[in-house]
């Protein structure tokens, strides 16, 4: 069961970054006027690295079980708890808790801890 909840872990964290990355250039890039052009698209890469990162962290979280250290599970978990959590408190306190990305990405912190 621990195993489940880690890989599952790793599933929401890939869809909440996909997610992220779609809305990222849909509403936010697709509106935003930013200037000069290479600044616009230094700030999308810099903004689609998260998203890339995101989607790393969730395939080591479905990783993690099929490892044969626990040393190496355990890591993984703490650090992707921590990695994902502070990504949650950003979101909520930037937006109020109004927004539906800090809840997503709580779901992947609770999942990991259960399967730590």
């Amino acid at each position: 069961m621990r195993d489940l909840l880690l890989q599952g872990a790793g599933v929401v964290a890939i869809l909440v970054s996909l997610i992220h990355g779609v809305l990222g250039e849909t509403r936010i890039f697709a509106r935003a006027t930013v200037e000069p052009p290479r600044l616009r698209l230094l700030l999308r890469l810099v903004y689609q690295a998260g998203t890339v990162a995101w989607i790393g962290g969730g395939v080591l979280l479905i990783a993690a079980p099929l490892m044969a250290s626990d040393a190496a599970r355990h890591w993984i978990v703490a650090t992707l708890g921590v990695v994902f959590g502070v990504a949650a408190l950003a979101n909520a306190v930037a937006t109020r808790f109004r927004h539906f990305g800090w809840m997503a990405m709580s779901v992947v912190v609770a999942l990991a801890a259960a399967g730590y």
